[in-house]
């Protein structure tokens, strides 16, 4: 008897989007860890939050940048991670100038 619960096609189109969104995070942390010259003892987190405010923008992409013996570093795109573009990833880690 079979009854289907689980790895029929609604488990399948979600294994599909957990992969594509690891590639995407993949990408993104291949693309910080060129754009900031970081090397192999740096660590580099992406994900993407999901804020109910409704005063949030909805989807945001979180990157924080991990060195041994220096303060975590965060940067933010107001951006879904599939919706981030080169551009706005080399400005959201460009240094403030405040």
């Amino acid at each position: 008897m079979r009854f289907g619960l689980f790895g029929g096609p609604a488990a399948r189109k979600g294994n599909e989007a957990k992969a594509a969104a690891k590639a995407t995070a993949e990408r993104l942390k291949e693309q910080v860890r060129d754009l900031l010259g970081l090397g192999e003892t740096a660590a580099v987190a992406v994900n993407e939050i999901i804020c109910a405010d409704p005063a949030c923008p909805g989807s945001e992409t979180v990157i924080l940048v991990m060195k041994p013996g220096e303060k975590t570093r965060a940067f933010k795109l107001q951006m879904a991670m599939d919706e981030v573009t080169p551009e706005a990833l080399v400005d959201a880690l460009r240094p403030s100038r405040a």
